[in-house]
């Protein structure tokens, strides 16, 4: 059994999501997270009632700047990572200048199939899903009320 037998079943596409949503500050790092999941699928494989399950195994994200960011896991917000806002993560990316960009998602999986409840088979092999395209907007911003260079005294007031 191979990726091309299963062609008729599919995951759903993933989403793109990132933070800050949709914008980003040149030099800083904006954080990207895959939303793919596990998913099972029931259909017909070679005549009979078959299940077939997708797990995600990759991620790629391909930014028009050129720059590629590959990663095992789907990333997490900066929350969940219990980070700061603009902390670098496994899937993020520093856009280096202003501009409108776009950051384009695949997901790879492996998949196993069974007929009629049987046990799982692993299918040879691997597919890749394009995800939602994410629009980026990128800009300098200015801080304000600030008593000095928050690189400099990053413990500052309004740093």
């Amino acid at each position: 059994m191979t990726m091309r037998d299963i062609a008729s079943f599919r995951p759903s596409t993933p989403g793109n999501a990132m933070e800050p949503s949709g914008w980003a500050v040149v030099g800083l790092p904006a954080n990207f997270v895959a939303e793919a999941s596990v998913q099972t699928r029931s259909g017909t494989l070679l005549g009979r009632a078959a299940e077939v399950r997708f797990h995600p195994v990759g991620y790629q994200w391909a930014h028009s700047d050129g720059a590629v960011v590959q990663a095992t896991a789907p990333g997490a917000t900066w929350a969940q990572l219990g980070q700061a806002e603009f902390t670098a993560t496994a899937t993020s990316h520093a856009y280096a200048t202003s501009g409108e960009y776009t950051a384009d998602l695949a997901v790879v999986y492996v998949a196993e199939y069974r007929f009629d409840g049987s046990v799982w088979r692993w299918i040879d092999g691997t597919l890749s899903i394009p995800g939602a395209r994410q629009q980026v907007l990128v800009g300098e911003f200015d801080t304000v009320l600030v008593t000095g260079d928050c690189n400099a005294a990053p413990s500052g007031p309004g740093c």
